[in-house]
């Protein structure tokens, strides 16, 4: 699912958007707004995947408002003018739609969203770190270390994060994608496994060690790196 966001000034370009999102199964609408102050807000408390935004609004134009994102969706720039057009591929937008806005068209240009997205689903996360959602390829994280309501998250790198996250749940959005819970406070990336004992396994330098009640999850961990073993 790709959570979208429309940023327009314009009741009629807005509710055409989004009569066309309704009619991707993979698309959700989780926001709407009328200027870049209101984007801003849902940017900070939503998941967002993907940006139409119009250019010609109160304030702040969509043009400035994507080059003061620290952090910038996909992005796809609806507008009525050819003028930004320039500009707009400037800051790597996926497309530059002119309204009216048909159908036909606005699906050929989510249409690349949707085929990059279903290469890559598995391949990355988001965290979200000082109010913005960070996307982390899963390759480069060690492993999330849980502190109180907080969550620790180191890259292989040595770089680290505090994140606003519960180990529970981060657990069941990496089920499935090579990272084991071998702790109470502890989920590893199990990629990077470099030496292992019965008490704690061995990350780079990072000595991570394995919680009594997580045996299970060991063994069955064990057994997975013990099977790529025998199958190389």
């Amino acid at each position: 699912m790709i959570n979208c966001i429309i940023v327009d000034d314009e009741p009629l370009a807005m509710s055409l958007l989004e009569n066309h999102i309704s009619k991707i199964d993979d698309l959700k609408l989780v926001g709407k707004a009328q200027n870049a102050m209101q984007a801003y807000k849902t940017l900070q408390n939503q998941t967002v995947d993907l940006m139409f935004l119009d250019i010609q609004m109160p304030h702040l134009n969509g043009i400035d408002f994507l080059k003061s994102l620290s952090q910038k969706p996909n992005t796809i720039f609806t507008t009525a003018y050819r003028d930004f057009a320039i500009e707009g591929f400037e800051l790597e937008a996926v497309d530059y739609l002119l309204k009216p806005i048909t159908f036909e068209r606005f699906f050929k240009s989510v249409e690349r969203i949707l085929r990059t997205t279903a290469g890559n689903r598995e391949n990355f996360i988001l965290i979200k770190i000082e109010g913005m959602h960070r996307k982390l390829m899963l390759s480069e994280i060690a492993y999330f270390e849980s502190q109180g309501n907080d969550i620790k998250v180191v890259l292989t790198t040595q770089e680290s994060f505090i994140s606003k996250s519960k180990i529970t749940d981060l657990e069941k959005t990496l089920s499935g994608k090579g990272f084991v819970r071998i702790h109470r406070s502890f989920i590893i990336n199990s990629a990077i496994v470099m030496a292992f004992s019965n008490n704690e396994v061995l990350l780079g330098n990072h000595r991570i060690p394995v919680g009594r009640s997580y045996k299970n999850e060991f063994d069955t961990f064990i057994a997975l790196i013990s099977k790529r073993s025998i199958n190389n």
